[in-house]
């Protein structure tokens, strides 16, 4: 019963800060698109604003709940509607002083010049295109009650519709030209068909109109530009232009992954690889998984030469470690990825899916062997499990099963496509099975996928290749491996002296 009481005490908690948002924005709304004041236009106007402003918070908690969790994202959608009005109001009173200061009569052409698309563009850059139409629909219909005219909300509308979806594949900076220009198309027609509705559209208006439309696509452009570092910074965002500039091998942490953690480094980018085939089909965000993927095992920077896949002798550092060490080490690497990433400022969600990539999962192979201990006593599943969280969502989850069935692989003598395929299912039947992606909103249908596209391209990376005529590698490996098992137990019989000789000049000493 108390923690019913304590969940409801949340659940009222969170309605009032909800109202709280909506309260303060619609009344800073209904303040900027006064054109006199009064108490009756004012009370209108902020009881129309709420509504409104309401009826978008009804829209974000039924298609997208996880904005609601993030109190920072409301705050930035309010903060959006009232500074683009605020952007447009100002832009409207320097248009009109500049017509009276040059003595032009057609006021009203300056409304064409007001850059409210600029906000539906950054609701698709830092929300999604959902949002920016329901976004975009509230500002206009607020553009229109301003300026007492429906005709200007159509205007406000088909910009701000033309501006989102022009960015909603937007993986470059310089990409938002291109919203410009659809920014600008849009405002042409709109006007054009405005001035024919009016049947003025052969006055002397309607060229000053077009210049002004012309203006606004510019400064729609300018605005987008300036502001989205800024509130990628201030509010934690995470854009796609931001996860791009990450994507670059270039970076430190990479290059420090593939100098002293080179399998590693391969290893993440196969991940990549598998989890960018299937992201986009199971309603993830294929850039972020990949990015996710690259990074998701920085934390082996650490201690790369306990991990096997960055053994260069392929002998296994664990073997002189108890089996709870070698867990706790394995374990370490989730908690000093989070520092790293956190270190290196990488983005909050790239930080979880670090966190989440086991979950919450049995290290089995050092516990079976700490089990086997028999003058030890019976060890505790927990100490052999990760600290989780489990994947909570699809691209955690994602990156979850990649990085098992990559990893599981390896172990493949003669990787045929079938026992590839009976490799992927097993893996990923035991994560199934074990809860890890109890949390995370991947469907049956899902899954089933993901392993029809991971089992393809592991097929493709694992093929069989023919033999070089003339060639015997195996024969020559063996050889090469002999020699060396050879130098290593003539090496154990010398005297010490002799060793440290040995040691300073011979390939075949670990230092």
């Amino acid at each position: 019963m108390t923690g019913m009481k304590n969940n409801a005490n949340k659940v009222r908690g969170f309605n009032l800060k909800i109202a709280f948002l909506v309260i303060v924005f619609g009344f800073i709304s209904a303040l900027i698109i006064q054109r006199r004041f009064g108490y009756t236009e004012f009370s209108g106007a902020f009881l129309i604003s709420a509504v409104l402003l309401f009826l978008l918070y009804k829209d974000i908690m039924r298609y997208k709940p996880k904005y609601i969790a993030r109190y920072s994202m409301l705050v930035l959608m309010g903060l959006i509607i009232a500074g683009s009005l605020l952007v447009g109001r100002l832009a409207e009173y320097v248009f009109t002083g500049f017509l009276s200061g040059m003595g032009i009569a057609a006021l009203k052409t300056a409304v064409f010049g007001i850059p409210l698309p600029a906000g539906a563009m950054l609701v698709t850059l830092l929300f999604d295109f959902h949002a920016a139409i329901v976004f975009s629909f509230i500002v206009s219909l607020l553009g229109g009650l301003w300026h007492a005219d429906a005709v200007y909300s159509i205007y406000f509308f088909i910009g701000s519709f033309a501006g989102a979806f022009s960015v909603m594949r937007c993986r470059k900076r310089t990409a938002l030209l291109k919203g410009g220009i659809y920014v600008l198309g849009a405002n042409l027609f709109s006007v054009t068909v405005i001035y024919l509705f009016r049947g003025e559209l052969f006055t002397l208006d309607y060229p000053l109109a077009l210049a002004f439309a012309f203006f606004s696509a510019v400064s729609v452009m300018a605005i987008v530009s300036f502001v989205l570092p800024a509130i990628e910074y201030f509010f934690k965002v995470t854009t796609d232009i931001s996860l791009l500039e990450l994507l670059d091998l270039d970076q430190p942490l990479m290059k420090s992954l593939m100098v002293s953690a080179p399998g590693t480094y391969h290893h993440s980018i196969i991940v990549g690889n598998l989890v960018d085939s299937v992201a986009e089909s199971v309603g993830a965000n294929p850039l972020l998984a990949r990015v996710a993927s690259y990074y998701h095992d920085i934390g082996k920077l650490k201690m790369p030469e306990y991990f096997i896949e960055n053994s260069i002798t392929g002998i296994s550092k664990h073997e002189r470690l108890t089996p709870h060490m070698s867990s706790m080490i394995l374990m370490s690497h989730v908690k000093e990825g989070v520092e790293l990433a956190k270190q290196y400022k990488l983005p909050e969600p790239i930080i979880d899916i670090i966190a989440e990539h086991h979950g919450s999962s049995l290290i089995t192979y050092f516990y079976q062997k700490a089990k086997g201990f028999e003058h030890e006593e019976a060890p505790s599943e927990e100490e052999y499990k990760y600290p989780g969280p489990k994947p909570q969502s699809r691209v955690s989850a994602l990156v979850m099963m990649a990085d098992a069935v990559e990893a599981s692989s390896r172990v493949l003598t003669d990787p045929t496509p079938q026992r590839i395929k009976s490799l992927v299912d097993k893996i990923i039947d035991h994560i199934y099975l074990e809860g890890q992606l109890d949390e995370c909103e991947l469907t049956l249908k899902d899954i089933y996928e993901i392993k029809k596209r991971f089992t393809h391209i592991l097929t493709a990376i694992l093929h069989r290749r023919v033999d070089y005529p003339g060639f015997d590698f195996d024969e020559e490996s063996k050889h090469r491996e002999g020699l060396h098992k050879q130098l290593s137990k003539e090496d154990k019989t010398k005297p010490e002296r002799d060793r440290e000789k040995l040691a300073q000049g011979s390939p075949y000493i670990e230092a």
